[in-house]
């Protein structure tokens, strides 16, 4: 089915092709090979996406809440339904390895509109006290810009709470991951989603993102993706005075207090730090430890991360595919290389692929350890399988360590005392923390403080992003 749709774009309900459109290649990570082509569209096709979605707009933000869910129930049904052709996209488009891709990507893609469905069902659009009404009602034409990193992820964390508040909807996946959104914009109009609800136009940011972010007809972008790409959609939406949605960078610690359980923190850490190949926004990738533990902490992270089995990603046994594109391989071993000049002490992994790997942008699982909060490794995103190991002396340190990035998207604390942890979690200026590395929760708020960007998802909260509020005196 994704071959087939590759030339065309979903609009106003029906796959339309063009002919005044580029074609970007879309290359195999694990072979490096180019798989296919894609349609990539411009500002004409943004125009005929944003007016059908404006057309739809009327009568979608005063359908019945009952309708909405129902759509919502039937999208999940499909998704569930169709999980293996997503889970074998998301190999093909970003290398993920198979048993990560049926294991996390796919079903917590599912579960962000199975949450959005429990939002809906209790969730009140009119309040009243005294004479005075509050309104919660669909903010409009709703933009949406998605990473590649967890493609499907997050495509639903966004498109959910959009039809949920009764938004219409124009999508622009990454160009570098296309298939899935491709598969998902199929499933939307399996779904019976009415025409112009939901729109897909696939591009380059510079060209589709650009065109969406200063259009004078979208009420609202949201964008997850790098710092700088969000600092340049704030700039382009400005003159139109759209709400922007932006959830970006991280440089995430996770916080080893001196009494928790190293034997569990430290490998759970590595695992945490490494997961999705190091290409999580949220990811762990400063560890945080007492100076008087960091030679039993060093033995533990480096037994952890060459255990991490590295290959084929269609292989179920394999942990860790590859970088999911050329451009991050390559940053990868920039900020590698800048590691080992910096003078942090390398404990594993470095340069170049694994041993017996000639192919693919594989890399090696990498720790550093001694690291220092001036240097590149400890202050920029990375955006791969590279963990800082960082002592501290004490507890106020350890926090002050934390605090010092520009970012603030997640943290963790490790600590057998639940009431240390907490106050310790209190001081960490970050949008989520996350105590004795806790089940994932659909519903939790997820957003950053400062570089980590504006606004939150998920649940309740990101519900209310897609929605303006009305109040009406004398009611």
């Amino acid at each position: 089915m994704v071959t087939e749709r590759v030339n065309q774009f979903y609009l106003g309900g029906e796959w339309r092709e063009f002919a005044d459109v580029t074609h970007l290649p879309v290359v195999d990570p694990a072979s490096e090979r180019v798989v296919g082509h894609l349609a990539a569209g411009g500002a004409h096709h943004v125009d005929i996406a944003v007016g059908a979605a404006r057309k739809a707009f009327p009568a979608f933000s005063q359908s019945p809440v009952s309708e909405r869910f129902a759509l919502l129930g039937r999208m999940h049904s499909l998704l569930k339904e169709r999980a293996e052709s997503f889970a074998k996209a998301l190999v093909m488009e970003m290398g993920a390895a198979i048993s990560f891709a049926r294991a996390s990507q796919v079903p917590f893609a599912a579960e962000h509109i199975r949450v959005q469905m429990e939002t809906l069902e209790k969730f009140q659009f009119v309040t009243t006290d005294g004479h005075t009404a509050t309104a919660k009602e669909a903010i409009g034409v709703c933009a949406l810009i998605t990473p590649w990193n967890w493609p499907l992820y997050q495509i639903t964390a966004k498109v959910a709470p959009a039809i949920a508040a009764g938004c219409t909807v124009v999508l622009k996946p990454s160009e570098l991951s296309p298939y899935s959104a491709l598969l998902f914009a199929q499933l939307m109009h399996d779904a019976g989603v009415p025409a112009g609800v939901f729109n897909l136009v696939n591009g380059t940011g510079e060209s589709v993102g650009a065109a969406l972010a200063s259009h004078p007809e979208v009420d609202m972008i949201s964008i997850t993706g790098s710092t700088r790409a969000g600092v340049l959609v704030a700039q382009a939406a400005a003159p139109t005075v759209k709400r922007v949605v932006q959830e970006l960078g991280g440089k995430s610690p996770n916080i080893l207090l001196d009494d928790a359980d190293f034997s569990e923190a430290v490998s759970k850490g590595v695992l945490a730090g490494m997961r999705n190949v190091g290409q999580s926004c949220s990811a762990p990738t400063r560890m945080l430890v007492p100076t008087h533990r960091l030679g039993e902490v060093e033995e533990l992270a480096s037994a952890t991360a060459r255990a991490i089995r590295i290959g084929a990603p269609l292989d179920p046994a394999t942990d860790m595919g590859p970088i999911a594109n050329l451009p991050q391989f390559q940053r990868i071993q920039t900020m590698i290389q800048t590691g080992i000049d910096d003078g942090a002490k390398l404990l594993c992994g470095g340069l170049g692929r694994p041993a017996g790997i000639e192919r693919g942008f594989f890399t090696q699982p990498t720790i550093f350890s001694e690291v220092k909060s001036d240097m590149r490794i400890a202050r920029e995103e990375i955006f791969g399988p590279v963990l800082s190991i960082m002592p501290y002396k004490d507890e106020e340190e350890a926090i002050a360590i934390a605090n010092d990035t520009v970012y603030g998207l997640g943290a963790h604390v490790q600590s057998s005392d639940p009431e240390r942890a907490r106050r310790v979690a209190l001081r960490i200026r970050a949008g989520q923390v996350h105590i004795n590395y806790p089940a994932w929760d659909g519903a939790a708020a997820f957003g950053g403080y400062k570089r980590s960007g504006n606004g939150r998802e998920y649940g309740v909260y990101g519900l209310e992003e897609y929605l303006e509020t009305k109040s009406i005196l004398g009611y």
